[in-house]
């Protein structure tokens, strides 16, 4: 009889993550195999030639500081919000909000250097490429820095605290995601280039 109680127990037990967490990973993955076959698409057309070689702007550097910069001051928030430290929250939401813009406005500036190079969208595949990866990056990141402000109006209105943290936890994981995604592509680049 003992038996059966404990297996009635463990089928009854519901699923520990929350429907909106399941989703962001879900998207995640779809964004994963997007920048899978972007890159494996780079490397195939690559490998044909009539490639044009240029130096990759140096501002992707500073852009890279910047973006993990960003996703360390979410985590300081974060760090503040399990312990209730609201003013910790408020000043690192809002200066990862500020280097998350400051990288959006890094990434224009690695435009304007590219075209300087005389690196097009149109014309030779290596530069589309480039530019396919950083627009559509910051496509994903644009999003980003909007869910960081509507966690961070959250965070006045006391909807964020230490006991109300499946939004922060989303935001968090999203941007993570995305800065982790930037070093992949820089890397990659830089690699491959």
């Amino acid at each position: 009889m003992e038996k059966e109680l404990k297996y009635v127990d463990m089928v009854e037990q519901p699923i520990a993550m929350h429907p909106k967490k399941f989703a962001l990973w879900l998207f995640l993955v779809t964004v994963v195999m997007i920048f899978a076959a972007l890159t494996s698409a780079y490397i195939v057309r690559q490998s044909e030639g009539n490639w044009l070689e240029y130096d990759l702007p140096t501002i992707f550097w500073y852009s890279s500081g910047i973006v993990v910069l960003s996703s360390l001051f979410l985590q300081y928030a974060y760090s503040a919000a399990k312990k209730d430290n609201l003013v910790g929250l408020r000043s690192g939401l809002s200066l990862a909000v500020l280097f998350g813009v400051a990288f959006l406005v890094s990434q224009w500036y690695s435009w304007v250097a590219l075209v300087d190079e005389n690196v097009f969208f149109v014309g030779n595949p290596s530069g589309s490429f480039l530019y396919v990866f950083t627009g559509l990056h910051a496509v994903h990141l644009i999003s980003g820095v909007i869910f960081l402000i509507i966690v961070l109006i959250s965070t006045y209105r006391y909807k964020v605290h230490s006991k109300s943290m499946d939004t922060l936890e989303m935001a968090t994981t999203f941007w993570h995601f995305l800065a982790a995604l930037w070093l992949y592509l820089f890397m990659f680049l830089l690699l491959n280039h």
